[in-house]
């Protein structure tokens, strides 16, 4: 049975937190790897151990897939708290409010969904991040991270604009939490 790839990049991304979410230490946490990979740019996650670390626990085994995995390795480092909302409904209008009610301005929502590049898409993604407060869904915007298909932009396009009801069912990124 093949775990989600979201999943094994939010367990990942736990692994490296040096606090468990009661408080408690934790004894695996890498304060240096959540640093390094915040600060790199994609060629450096790319050269970092602890995203081989990720690119080993995917199951990847080819070298077109790391750039995929160091974007997603360098996003995640940028993020602090998991949040239980899809990362692109915690940036977009408050529901029922207007578009200046948004964490992220519909401006720069959409160079986010626009970014074709992975540099450009891990600065687009670091920065909603950071604007979130550095608190957003770790497994949904890991899943954009490594599949960042037409499906998911458009998924991500309904979620932000708080349509999510109305989103094609056919999307394979429909978390449960929207």
């Amino acid at each position: 049975m093949r775990t989600d790839p979201a999943d094994i990049a939010a367990g990942w991304w736990r692994d490296l937190q040096p606090y468990f979410p009661n408080g408690a230490r934790n004894p695996r946490g890498d304060r240096a790897a959540l640093a390094r990979l915040r600060r790199a740019d994609l060629i450096g996650a790319m050269d970092d151990p602890a995203t081989f670390a990720l690119f080993r626990a995917l199951g990847c085994r080819h070298a077109r897939e790391l750039t995929a995995v160091a974007l997603c390795a360098g996003v995640l480092a940028v993020v602090r708290e998991d949040d239980s909302r899809h990362p692109a409904r915690a940036l977009g209008p408050a529901p029922g409010g207007d578009e200046r009610s948004a964490t992220m301005s519909p401006l720069r929502f959409r160079r986010l969904v626009e970014a074709s590049e992975p540099e450009e898409r891990l600065i687009a993604l670091r920065r909603a991040a950071m604007l979130a407060g550095r608190q957003i869904n770790v497994r949904g915007i890991a899943g954009a991270c490594l599949d960042w298909s037409d499906a998911t932009r458009r998924f991500w396009i309904f979620q932000y604009y708080n349509a999510g009801d109305a989103a094609p069912e056919a999307d394979t990124h429909a978390e449960e939490t929207t």
